[in-house]
């Protein structure tokens, strides 16, 4: 009964056998000849590398590959700003500056005397 019950199961391997060798056979055909496998293959990988291109120029901004120093970027952007508002001042309208001239003569001078606080003057003697 061993017996019986092994050759059973050789049978039934060399069934799934066949079906794997023709299930084989028929993706092969339809996939055609090896070179056109590689012919795709190739083709897959031409097109990584142009993705991969693509995403490297596009990830590299423009002017910035290079390292940048940023105190010399801030003094640039400085500079410019200090140009800016020079230009601005120097571009005032005359009438804006219309300014009073300067006194010539002399402050007349007035002497009055103080009068004395009477609070003060009892605070003065107090600390006397």
């Amino acid at each position: 009964s061993s017996g019986i019950n092994a050759e059973y199961g050789n049978t039934e391997i060399l069934k799934t056998m066949g079906f794997a060798a023709k299930a084989l056979e028929g993706a092969h055909k339809e996939i055609g000849d090896i070179d056109k496998v590689q012919d795709l293959m190739d083709d897959i990988q031409e097109q990584q590398e142009l993705a991969n291109e693509i995403s490297e120029a596009i990830s590299n901004p423009i002017g910035f590959n290079q390292d940048v120093d940023e105190d010399e970027l801030l003094a640039e952007l400085e500079g410019m700003e200090q140009e800016d508002m020079d230009e601005q001042l120097l571009n005032i309208p005359s009438a804006a500056l219309n300014l009073p001239s300067v006194p010539t003569a002399q402050p007349a001078t007035t002497t009055h005397e103080e009068e004395e606080d009477p609070d003060m003057a009892a605070l003065a003697a107090w600390a006397t």
